[in-house]
């Protein structure tokens, strides 16, 4: 590994999607103030007024409403761009311009809209107006070009016993505003010196200043002060903004790849300090406690705090929390008896996922789903009653879900399949029921 290893980046990739968009803004292409509708006129929320008013700072900023990970599901099943985002107008909103949650395609919808206003592609973009002129010739928003780089890092998950595999690969061009870059250090110490420099670089203005600032401020409230003495966390666009103690700006951002990355950046504008961690493994919070602990260093001495284990226990509180609510790998003592397979098998229809097929291969019910011609069968274990588990997949994945079947028309106690209507209704997917989406009807 040296300066010029090529790592996939996650949602580093996102801060410098703001700068290619501040480009677009200086080039007066776009405005950040102007709705997105006005160059994406496909572009769709599930509200209305939401959809006629979303400028490219609310997408940015992660306050067009959308809940976290929307659209994430679509992706792990292998859907595009195109479908995700013609399909977030299902997804329901929360307040629009007044709630923060963090969301990959609300972002890659902002980002689109610049694309579209310069009516250029967005890894065209990007490489046209921010990673030719900086001699970034290491970086792309494209997954080929990281998998044709020669000099990269491999995406390694855990295996056991301080082991480390790389079992899995990651494209991420669905997302590639949000997620998909790929960079090396060499080539991100260019963007640092950009962004201390206010958009110029070895004395030549390649942004107009004034546009790249308004990514450097606070648009959204992205954490509460969690007692009286902390301070307030903000979100800009495409940066995580806060104030040390001394007042003093600091800029940063993280990216994570539970299939096997973990990057950070972090600014100090104010001292002209940057740095950047790259990594190849699983997030556990080892670039931002580099960043963080280089910062630190710099500005105290010495590091105050045990920033490895600091960090180390935010994201082992994150894994916690994302675990599944059931536990199905423990079916339970007295499981009530499936129906036949019959009462099972069938195609059935969602608005949303698209169609999902259940039938009976080599003995084993299985169900299908995700975009045609590249489906994923799941073989289904049953669990109790009517209620069976799969694994989930992708980025995601925590583990087995949940494929819970409705029962038939006047369903009595105990009653078999015929006396339940011969077959089920519905079947509800519980990994991918979590903005109420994952109910699928038997066509």
């Amino acid at each position: 590994m040296d300066a010029d290893t090529v790592f996939q980046l996650a949602s580093v990739s996102k801060p410098l999607a703001s700068t290619v968009a501040a480009v677009a803004v200086g080039r007066k292409a776009i405005s950040w103030t102007e709705p997105v509708i006005n160059h994406t006129p496909g572009f769709a929320l599930k509200d209305p007024y939401v959809t006629r008013n979303a400028t490219a700072a609310d997408l940015l900023s992660h306050q067009g409403g959308l809940s976290t990970g929307a659209g994430d599901l679509l992706e792990d099943l292998g859907f595009d761009q195109s479908y995700i985002l013609s399909h977030l107008n299902q997804q329901p909103l929360d307040s629009f311009r007044s709630s923060y949650n963090y969301s990959n395609f609300g972002y890659t919808a902002g980002a689109q809209a610049v694309a579209d206003a310069m009516n250029k592609p967005w890894a065209d973009l990007a490489e046209e107006v921010l990673f030719k002129p900086l001699g970034m010739s290491s970086t792309s928003y494209r997954h080929a070009d990281y998998q044709k780089a020669t000099n990269k890092a491999l995406i390694h998950v855990p295996a056991g016993n301080k082991t480390w595999v790389a079992k899995y690969t990651r494209d991420a061009d669905a997302e590639a505003p949000a997620g998909g870059a790929s960079s090396s250090v060499r080539d991100l110490a260019r963007w640092i010196r950009l962004q201390l420099a206010n958009g110029s670089f070895e004395g030549s203005e390649v942004i107009d200043p004034d546009a790249l600032g308004v990514t450097h401020v606070p648009h959204a409230v992205s954490g509460p002060p969690a007692t009286p003495g902390a301070r307030t966390r903000f979100y800009g666009l495409g940066w995580n903004v806060s104030y040390d103690d001394h007042a003093r700006l600091m800029l940063g951002h993280s990216g994570a790849f539970n299939l096997g990355a973990a990057t950070a950046v972090s600014l100090l504008p104010g001292e002209q300090l940057g740095v950047v961690a790259l990594t190849n493994g699983r997030p556990q919070g080892i670039p931002e406690a580099i960043c963080a602990a280089f910062l630190d260093t710099a500005q105290n001495g010495a590091p105050t705090v045990d920033w490895i284990g600091f960090t180390s226990g935010v994201f082992q509180k994150i894994d916690e929390s994302e675990k599944p609510k059931v536990d199905y790998s423990k079916a339970p003592a007295q499981a009530k008896p499936a129906q036949g397979n019959n009462f099972y098998i069938g195609s059935y229809a969602n608005s949303y996922y698209g169609p999902l097929t259940v039938a009976v291969e080599n003995g084993v019910l299985t169900l299908e789903l995700g975009p045609a011609g590249r489906t994923t069968k799941f073989p289904l274990t049953h669990f109790d009653g009517d209620t069976f588990s799969f694994e989930s997949i992708g980025e995601n994945a925590n583990g087995l879900a949940g494929a819970i079947f409705a029962p038939g028309a006047a369903a009595a106690p105990g009653a078999d399949a015929a006396a339940r209507g011969g077959t089920a209704p519905s079947v509800r997917l519980d990994f991918y029921d979590q903005t109420g989406l994952g109910t699928f009807t038997r066509s």
